[in-house]
């Protein structure tokens, strides 16, 4: 009798545990040019798998816990522009917008891909407002996850000039692009990283069928972030002046 009741009280908690989750949603509003895009597509369904959050997009607008727009925090750049999230009392539009900002949500919207080309970045520049990006990880540990995992192929600096891939662009190259935070940031999702690399909590196992070709590259948001403030110390190649023709 007493193992019936403690089972029956178990399902019953579990019961009120699932009505929570279900009431947990929010309305999120955002201009047609950003749903079109298909950036939140790609957010909603990864953060509601983390928090058990409904998300029912609404129209620019029309009532909404969290808007996407020119108000509020600065969340990512795209599009030519900064991309602002406004968010009202509600808690749940609260906790969209702390995992937005988070490392987990910024490494998801560099992830996001159209035809292996990123198209917004975390790293935001605004014209009323520069949002710093500083990198708080230990460059020194960077240099050497740099080397372990990415000097197979780039040229990390000296320690592997002559090691490393002729197709490959070497990480002082790499500076030298406007969007380097973002494609350092997302770079297990361009072309080929995505088929031998994993990053905890962010990526899918790699499927039974396609296991990676290669001795996979297994790495945390923290190795990121160290890598990430190794390669902010690299001085960018010197490219030359662009070509003129006549």
């Amino acid at each position: 009798m007493r193992r019936q009741i403690l089972l029956g009280l178990a399902l019953f908690a579990a019961g009120a545990v699932a009505a929570q989750d279900a009431d947990r949603k929010l309305r999120l509003a955002a201009p047609a040019a950003l749903t079109d895009s298909g950036l939140i597509d790609f957010l909603v369904p990864r953060f509601s798998l983390k928090t058990s959050t409904r998300i029912t997009l609404v129209a620019e607008g029309s009532e909404a816990d969290a808007v996407f727009g020119t108000e509020g925090a600065v969340a990512f750049s795209g599009l030519g522009r900064a991309w602002h999230l406004a968010v009202g009392a509600d808690p749940d539009a609260q906790r969209f917008a702390d995992w937005l900002l988070s490392d987990i949500g910024r490494g998801t919207v560099d992830q996001f891909a159209v035809d292996g080309q990123t198209v917004f970045s975390s790293v935001v520049e605004d014209d009323a407002e520069v949002a710093e990006v500083t990198f708080d990880g230990d460059a020194a540990r960077g240099a050497v996850l740099s080397l372990a995992h990415c000097g197979r192929c780039h040229v990390v600096g000296d320690m592997n000039r002559m090691k490393a891939i002729g197709s490959t662009p070497s990480f002082a190259v790499l500076r030298t692009l406007p969007d380097w935070g973002g494609r350092f940031r997302g770079f297990y999702t361009l072309n080929p990283h995505p088929a031998f690399t994993q990053v905890a909590e962010v990526t899918l196992p790699f499927a039974k069928t396609l296991p990676s070709p290669i001795e996979p590259v297994r790495i945390t948001l923290d190795d990121l972030d160290d890598i990430l403030s190794f390669v902010a110390a690299i001085t960018p190649a010197d490219l030359g002046a662009p070509i003129q023709s006549r």
